[in-house]
């Protein structure tokens, strides 16, 4: 599998779904399935037992995964894609709509 375009910290636009629109922060990504987990993004309802750290138990919002392709990367508040190329030896990710350099 290549390598992924989008990493933890990073700040993405969801272009599809139900969340469509919706911008976030990348909290955890999972290269095996190809799904991120965007904060405030896709929330779910758990409703958890009682435990050591939660004695009372109940619901719990929180979010769940969805697929890398439903997001894309935004560079200084605008939606691109993302290249890769060598600089000074090093490979490094680039916005493709402005040619900078993300990292």
């Amino acid at each position: 599998m290549s390598t992924l375009k989008i990493k933890k910290g990073d700040t993405v636009k969801v272009i599809a779904g139900k969340d469509n629109n919706a911008e976030g922060k990348v909290l955890s990504v999972d290269a095996k399935k190809g799904r991120v987990v965007v904060e405030g993004v896709n929330m779910i309802t758990k409703h958890t037992k009682p435990s050591q750290s939660n004695p009372n138990g109940g619901i719990v919002q929180k979010e769940a995964p969805i697929d890398i392709s439903n997001v894309m990367l935004l560079v200084n508040g605008k939606t691109t894609r993302v290249g890769f190329r060598v600089e000074n030896g090093k490979k490094v990710r680039f916005a493709k709509s402005t040619g900078e350099v993300i990292d």
